[in-house]
């Protein structure tokens, strides 16, 4: 675990150990988000943060969720602000409480919001941080978990160019006049390997 957050009476301290020494003040607070990134990158960009749905595997439930009879999903979403990819967001999720199952699988609550739906603070383990350029741009990637009784969310975030934390309002014009000039443009929309298979029936 790469990082600390404690508090007493007096003082919170959040640490983020083993993070690229280049990281901005924004992009520590987005990496240290638990469950709320949509809400910080609204607060951030001044604009709504919408949820597109890529995939999500699985088959038919067979019964309701339980410890003795868990359910895991797979999906990927993209973060999606003024027509532009902000995040793209692929997650392990188990299920072993009916109630996060009817509001993750049923209601089709993004994970954030399923945590605020039920009015809980999930535990937050961030195990990974990385940076690399894709395509002429920096990527910032982070590899956590969040975790409550009868919820386990395994999850990669990957930022695709690490210039809209720095330009803001200009970087949306800057893309949007990029993706326009652009011949073709290819979506990623394959599972990580790194996504741990569980056991349990598995949902759509």
């Amino acid at each position: 675990m790469i990082s600390k957050d404690s508090f007493n009476s007096t003082c919170t301290n959040v640490e983020l150990s083993c993070i690229p020494k280049d990281t901005s003040g924004i992009e520590r607070i987005m990496l240290a988000a638990q469950g709320d990134l949509q809400r910080l990158l609204s607060s951030f960009f001044a604009r709504p943060i919408f949820i597109e749905l890529v995939y999500a595997n699985g088959l038919p439930r067979a019964r309701p969720a339980s410890p003795e009879h868990p359910i895991t999903q797979s999906r990927q979403v993209h973060l999606v602000c003024a027509s532009q990819i902000v995040c793209t967001a692929t997650s392990n999720v188990t299920i072993t409480n009916p109630d996060f199952e009817r509001l993750f699988l049923d209601d089709k609550y993004p994970i954030g919001q399923t945590f605020r739906m039920m009015q809980r603070n999930p535990q937050f383990s961030l195990l990974d941080v990385q940076t690399q350029v894709v395509g002429g741009k920096r990527e910032l990637s982070r590899v956590y978990t969040l975790e409550t009784e009868g919820f386990l969310c395994e999850i990669l975030e990957v930022f695709p160019d690490r210039d809209m934390f720095v330009r803001g309002e200009a970087w949306f014009s800057e893309s949007k006049l990029e993706l326009e000039n652009s011949c073709s443009v290819k979506s990623q929309d394959i599972k990580p390997l790194w996504l741990p298979v569980s056991k349990g029936n598995t949902v759509h």
